[in-house]
C-alpha cells in the first residue's frame, strides 16, 4: 500500500478507535448489561431487517467470521443461533467491546485486532464472511473483497453490506438536502432550523458547522462532503456503490446476489415517519441505503 493509503487508513483507525459504531444510540454505562440492550433495541428498532437479511439462524454449526464486529451486536446473534464465531475489527476499542458484550451474556467467541485487507487466517478457514458497513471505510475494498474470498471454503457465503449509490439518502438526501443545509450552518439561527428539522443532534451539527465556517471549498467537494455526511463529520472515508459495481467486486465469486434495505426515514420529510413497515420495506427494495450483497464462493479447484 503507498504511504498515502496506509496515512488513510491510520486516519480511518483513529476514527473508529474514538467513536465506535453505536455507542452514541445509549448513555448507559459503557461495558454494562444495559449498554448492550440498549445499542441492541436501537439497532434492531431502526434497521429492523437486519435479522432477516443477515439470516442469523441460518449460522447454526457454521464457522462465521465478521469483518468489523463493532460492538458485538451481532456477533452475539450468531452466536446464540449456534455459530463457531470469529469477529475481527480494525481498532482495539471495538474488540474490548466486543468481547465484554460476549462475557456478559455468556456467548462463546473469538476476536482480534486485524485489517480487513491483511486477514491473519489460513486459505478456506471460514463457512460464513459476514461484514456490515465496514467495507466501504477501507482504502482498498477490492483486496478486502479478495480476502474475504480467500478465507471462505468452497461453497462458502459471503453477506456484506455496503452503501448504496442508487438510493434516496445518497441522492437525494446527501447530494440535495444536506448539501443545501449544510449552508444554514454558518449561522446559529440556520443551526437551530437544521436541528428542528432533521432532529439531528446539536453537538453533531455542530461539529460540521465548524468544518464549513473552516473550508467550506473543501468541505462541499464530492468525495469529502459524503466522507463526513455518513457516520460523523470527522470520517475520513465512505465510499457508496451501485448494484453494478458491487458485482464488479465480488466477480471473483460463483454466484452473486444483491438486495437492498433501510430507508433511513428520518430524512424523508413529513412523510416519512407515516409510512407503513410494508411500504417502507418495498420502498427500500429500490431505494435503500443499505446494499447487501449474497456471494458464494465457486467448488475447489481440481488438478
Amino acid at each position: 500500500m503507498s504511504d498515502n493509503g496506509n496515512k488513510l487508513k491510520d486516519e480511518v483507525r483513529a476514527f473508529w478507535q474514538a467513536n465506535p459504531c453505536g455507542t452514541k444510540f445509549t448513555d448507559a454505562e459503557e461495558g454494562s448489561r444495559e449498554f448492550y440492550e440498549r445499542v441492541a433495541e436501537h439497532r434492531y428498532g431502526t434497521e429492523w431487517h437486519i435479522p432477516a437479511a443477515a439470516e442469523f439462524g441460518r449460522a447454526r454449526g457454521l464457522r462465521v467470521l465478521e469483518i468489523g464486529c463493532g460492538l458485538g451486536t451481532d456477533g452475539a446473534q450468531f452466536a446464540r443461533a449456534g455459530a463457531d464465531y470469529t469477529g475481527v475489527d480494525l481498532t482495539d476499542a471495538a474488540v474490548g467491546l466486543a468481547r465484554k458484550c460476549f462475557e456478559v451474556y455468556g456467548l462463546k467467541g473469538e476476536f482480534r485486532t486485524a485489517d480487513a485487507e491483511n486477514l491473519d487466517f489460513a486459505d478456506e478457514s471460514f463457512d460464513l464472511v459476514y461484514s456490515h458497513g465496514v467495507l466501504h471505510h477501507t482504502p482498498d475494498t477490492a483486496r478486502a473483497v479478495r480476502e474475504v474470498h480467500r478465507v471462505l471454503r468452497p461453497r462458502g457465503r459471503a453477506v456484506v453490506m455496503l452503501y448504496h449509490r442508487n438510493s434516496y439518502n445518497y441522492r437525494v438526501n446527501i447530494n440535495l438536502l444536506r448539501r443545501a443545509g449544510a449552508h444554514l450552518l454558518k449561522r446559529e439561527a440556520g443551526l437551530a432550523l437544521a436541528h428542528r428539522l432533521t432532529g439531528e443532534p446539536v453537538a453533531s451539527l455542530r461539529e460540521h458547522a465548524a468544518r464549513v465556517k473552516a473550508d467550506a471549498e473543501s468541505y462541499l467537494a464530492p468525495g469529502e462532503f459524503l466522507n463526513r455526511n455518513t457516520d460523523g463529520a470527522g470520517n475520513p472515508l465512505a465510499r457508496v456503490y451501485s448494484r453494478r459495481e458491487a458485482r464488479e467486486l465480488f466477480r471473483d465469486f460463483a454466484e452473486v446476489e444483491t438486495a437492498t434495505h433501510f430507508l433511513n426515514k428520518r430524512w424523508l420529510p413529513v412523510v416519512g415517519q407515516m409510512l407503513s413497515r410494508g411500504l417502507e420495506a418495498r420502498l427500500a427494495a429500490r431505494w435503500g441505503w443499505h446494499l447487501w450483497i449474497y456471494a458464494r464462493k465457486g467448488e475447489a479447484q481440481t488438478v
